[in-house]
This record gives C-alpha cells, structure tokens and sequence, in this order.
C-alpha cells in the first residue's frame, strides 16, 4: 500500500511543473503570434502601393526590429500608404 502511495505521488504533477508548463505554453504562443504578425505585415508591405523605395524602408525596419517595425507598419504606415492615391 505504501509504494502504491509514493508511485502515484511522484506521478502527480507539483505545482511548479504546471506552471512551468503554462509559462512555456504561453512563451510559444506568443512567439508564434509574433512570426504571424511579423509575415502578415511583410506581405501587407508588399501588397501596398507604396513605391519600391519606401517598400524597401519598411521591410529594412521589419527586419531590424520584427516587432516593432510590423506593429508600426500597421499603425502608421498602412494609414500612410491609403493616404497616397497617386503613390504607384
């Protein structure tokens, strides 16, 4: 009966293994939210009417800061891009 007890304690998950299981569950998630973020924003620069200049400006800051550069493509740039009608 007493090794049956002390199999299923160690068994049993403690309290620090679920938490360190949520804490990475929750590291990935927001790991791949950030490569989504980071790929949407790249074909959303490329889809955009913007010159090939500025294009290349946004991509070199989504690069150099992945993402900062693709949360500020959707805040600024892509306001900026509509703006510009004549921009081919």
């Amino acid at each position: 009966m007493q090794t049956q007890l002390v199999h299923h304690m160690t068994l049993a998950a403690t309290s620090e293994e679920v938490a360190g299981a949520a804490v990475t569950l929750a590291l990935v998630l927001c790991g791949f939210a950030a490569i989504v973020l980071f790929l949407s924003a790249l074909v959303s620069i490329l889809k955009s009417r913007l010159t090939g200049g500025m294009k290349l400006v946004w991509i070199a800051f989504a690069f150099a800061a992945p993402f900062l550069g693709s949360l500020g493509w959707f805040v600024i740039g892509r306001k900026d891009a509509r703006r510009r009608p004549g921009v081919v």
